[in-house]
């Protein structure tokens, strides 16, 4: 197997504030991930257009179209694309409506960059969790009982391969933590999260 096992997921911020927009583009890259920035719904359409993006920080008090609204129409448009709220004003019928549109997390400013990678990390899983059960549900064919590794292989999940993944390059840097982060193209923060999971699910000692 040749190709990537899993591709990093490309996150669209979506905030009408300088300030916090411009932070959350330095800080994102970081956390593992390529990110790009708008300050308006209309402007996010046609970045959508032009480049789906699988998840979207946003914030919901924009000029023109407001930020429930633009939820609407990705939801609609591109349902695999998961949505992080990112706002001020958070009310209670704001996170109800969130909730129907299958918005990941919905977080209150000022919150903080450790909140931030978190929620981005859920919704790499959830998309990616999503993926694979697209994949099993694909997968059509009858079984060939005379040779059960490939049936095996055809039921791996996505979390499997990047599993498998990760602990490899571990192995390949000798332990090495800092280097094996760099190589995967993911912060150290995330690693050490990713490390922990695997040792609560018994991969690691």
């Amino acid at each position: 197997m040749t190709e990537k096992p899993f591709k990093k997921c490309s996150v669209l911020v979506v905030e009408d504030e300088t300030r916090l927009r411009e932070m959350l583009l330095k800080a994102i890259p970081d956390m593992g991930f390529p990110v790009k920035g708008t300050r308006t719904a209309e402007d996010a359409l046609r970045i959508m257009e032009q480049e789906p993006h699988e998840i979207i920080v946003l914030d919901l008090n924009l000029p023109c179209m407001d930020g429930l609204e633009f939820c609407e129409v990705v939801h609609q448009r591109w349902p695999q694309t998961r949505v992080i709220i990112l706002t001020g004003f958070g009310d209670l019928p704001a996170a109800q409506k969130a909730i129907r549109l299958q918005v990941v997390d919905f977080l209150t400013k000022p919150a903080s960059l450790g909140d931030i990678e978190a929620a981005l990390e859920r919704a790499r899983r959830n998309r990616q969790e999503q993926a694979a059960a697209e994949l099993d549900s694909s997968m059509v064919m009858e079984p060939e009982p005379e040779d059960e590794e490939t049936e095996t292989e055809g039921r791996a999940t996505l979390e499997d391969v990047e599993r498998e993944h990760i602990l490899a390059a571990l192995d390949r840097n000798r332990g090495n933590r800092a280097a094996t982060a760099a190589e995967l193209g993911i912060s150290v923060r995330t690693l050490y999260y990713r490390l922990a999971e695997f040792q609560r699910q018994g991969y690691l000692p």
